[in-house]
């Protein structure tokens, strides 16, 4: 019996009926592997999984060796904080629509053969530590793997927002609000607002307005040393929110200060193909790529 244990983090919305994640789970268990099948997401439907007992994720990743999702980018993006503070690397299988993170697409199942031999690479993603001052106490924190979103609310209208480097000034926004990624998040949110697309395992950071009203400044493409300010500026009673890797919105005052920073944890990706970044973003971003077939 290997002695390696892996989780299976199937989204009950993808995987109907958990075929692919019976599939995935025959195939490993054949290599000897014990698994154990957790639900990504709190609060789901009783039946969602099938005949599986179903096991508390955070219990089970103490002493995990790998964790699979089965999902799209999305079931990634949700788990990535709990992997990454747990050092546990994970593969993704791509049950959804473009899927930039995860490694395997849903017919492609018996690549997970070559876990064997546990002898496979994976990338470190950079990711962000964004945390809330409010008169001069911390009173928010995360840890995101795409992007801190600072955007209006419901209701539309112009915020104004001042961001600064390293206590330096670098530039004024007024517009929808501004995105703050990693390389990660660049072909996220970043992207649709006009953003450069940068190959994930690079270190940097991308500074990307929303929609805003001066159109001499695009976006920045900053070293990761850097500490980012953004300050809201002139917003009265508007509502402006923070979205960490779309968590829940955080509603910031006219005070507060958002700080980004680059963290010292990182998201490790399981890679066993050979797929490139440039090849993968070809086939489903660009004019005859796997977008257009659809």
């Amino acid at each position: 019996m290997n002695t390696k244990k892996i989780i299976l983090c199937p989204n009950p919305s993808r995987d109907h009926g958990m075929a692919t994640t019976k599939a995935a789970e025959a195939i490993l268990q054949e290599l000897g592997f014990r698994t154990v099948v957790c639900s990504p997401f709190r609060d789901q439907k009783e039946g969602s999984f099938a005949q599986y007992d179903v096991r508390p994720l955070p219990q089970e990743m103490k002493d995990a060796d790998l964790m699979i999702t089965l999902g799209g980018d999305g079931t990634i993006l949700h788990l990535a904080k709990l992997a990454a503070l747990n050092k546990v690397p994970v593969l993704g299988i791509n049950m959804g629509g473009l899927g930039f993170v995860a490694e395997l697409e849903k017919g492609e199942l018996e690549i997970l053969r070559k876990l064997k031999d546990w002898n496979f690479v994976t990338e470190q993603r950079m990711m962000l530590d964004v945390s809330v001052v409010r008169e001069g106490k911390q009173i928010y924190t995360n840890l995101g793997l795409n992007d801190a979103v600072i955007r209006e609310g419901p209701i539309s209208h112009v915020i104004h927002l001042k961001i600064s480097s390293d206590g330096r000034h670098l530039a004024d926004i007024a517009g929808d609000g501004v995105i703050v990624s990693t390389p990660t998040g660049s072909t996220a949110y970043s992207l649709s607002a006009g953003g450069p697309v940068v190959e994930p395992v690079a270190q940097t950071m991308v500074v990307c307005p929303i929609c805003t009203h001066n159109m001499r400044f695009s976006s920045y493409v900053l070293s990761p040393e850097h500490v980012l300010t953004v300050e809201l500026e002139r917003n009265g009673r508007k509502p402006v929110y923070l979205f960490v890797d779309e968590s829940r919105a955080f509603s910031l005052r006219s005070d507060d200060k958002v700080l980004v920073r680059r963290s010292k944890h990182t998201m490790k990706l399981v890679r066993l193909t050979e797929k490139s970044f440039c090849e993968i973003f070809a086939q489903k971003m660009l004019p005859g790529g796997l977008n257009d077939e659809k």
